[in-house]
């Protein structure tokens, strides 16, 4: 699996600014104007990982694959966008696969750009783009509700699901989002049309101010953000997107000096990535040899088979046992073999947890 990020936001604060900086790649126009972009963008990038570089290093593989993360860049939106204002509503189905969301909210003075409102207030910018999020929800659930009243006339699986849509329905009209919304737990042909609306205001959600680089350490705007982040769960970053894409093009180590420049350990990618990893409880496990090192994700708390079906489905079904040893003990031995004979490489079966960081090899038979 991958992780997968939808970029939003009202225009002109950084959004395309910030995705050409997270993907490295200058394909999505930035300009001093509101709907500069005007069709999603979307990149798969890969996940930094020292782990991965130093696994590399030691077992000197043919190749090496990173985890890698989707980000998708949409335009703007904007007060009314539900109503057919501006453009961004357009493209919200772009987004409805994704995992997660990120919304870039402005958190910085500057005369010289524009701001659709007039005016800096991360909180109004936040709730304008959460009301527009949560009226397309709406609609989607009642073309899902009116379908699945003419389906119950003739199924009953339809018929049963119904008053869970129509709670439903009721509950995001009362503008609640669709994360607070209790599910039924007993009914899976609900849990599949849950699935497959893909709600915008059910997704994990990763508040990012974008501040200049006075406010990398953080300032009265951010801090605002921070507080609604802490207080409705979701994540949060800090990103400077202007230096974030200064610094592309840069050598590795003069990158690395200016970050730390400004006090800061983690550029804006990482930092992103990171906090997606830790809202959506993420986790990475490794294989390592002489062909190939990748790095896999997987949700913290899956057992041995599951995780082992990232790399083919034939694992988890045919799955016997596991040999597993932590990254740090792989590290600290000369070899996989020494790994063995000192007992830090087990075997593990089906109840295993997998934990964040381990080398893992999988036997399985089918």
């Amino acid at each position: 699996m991958s992780l997968s990020i939808g970029i939003v936001g009202l225009p002109n604060v950084g959004k395309s600014t910030l995705f050409n900086a997270l993907t490295k790649a200058q394909n999505a126009q930035a300009a001093n104007y509101p709907f500069c972009t005007i069709e999603p963008n979307k990149a798969t990038v890969a996940v930094p990982d020292a782990r991965v570089d130093a696994l590399t290093a030691k077992a000197k593989p043919k190749k090496t694959i990173y985890a890698s993360v989707d980000f998708i860049d949409i335009a703007g939106l904007v007060r009314g966008a539900s109503k057919g204002e501006g453009l961004g509503n357009q493209f919200l189905a772009n987004i409805r696969e994704c995992a997660a969301i990120v919304e870039v909210v402005r958190c910085f003075a500057d005369g010289n750009v524009t701001h659709v409102d007039g005016s800096v207030d991360p909180l109004r910018d936040i709730a304008t783009i959460e009301t527009e999020l949560l009226l397309a929800d709406i609609e989607t659930v009642q073309k899902r509700q009116d379908k699945l009243g003419k389906l119950a006339k003739g199924s009953k699986d339809a018929r049963e699901a119904l008053p869970a849509m129509e709670r439903l329905a009721k509950h995001l009209d009362g503008g609640a989002m669709a994360s607070a919304f209790e599910r039924p737990a007993d009914d899976p042909y609900f849990e599949n049309l849950w699935r497959e609306m893909g709600l915008l205001t059910a997704k994990s959600v990763i508040y990012c101010a974008n501040v200049d680089e006075d406010g990398l350490q953080g300032n009265a705007w951010s801090e605002q953000v921070r507080a609604h982040a802490e207080a409705t769960g979701a994540g949060f970053a800090i990103i400077c997107a202007k230096l974030e894409e200064e610094l592309q093009g840069l050598p590795e180590a003069e990158q690395k000096e200016m970050l730390e420049s400004y006090g800061i350990e983690a550029s804006g990618l990482e930092s992103i990535i990171r906090t997606g990893y830790a809202t959506l409880g993420l986790a990475s496990y490794f294989t390592a040899g002489p062909d190939e090192v990748r790095a896999w994700t997987i949700r913290r708390g899956w057992k041995a088979p599951k995780a082992a079906g990232v790399i083919h489905t034939d694992f988890e079904k045919g799955f016997i046992r596991a040999e597993v040893v932590s990254y740090d003990d792989y590290m600290s031995h000369e070899s996989e073999a020494a790994c063995r004979a000192d007992g830090v490489l087990r075997v593990e079966g089906k109840d295993y947890e997998v934990q964040d960081g381990d080398v893992m090899h999988f036997l399985f038979n089918v």
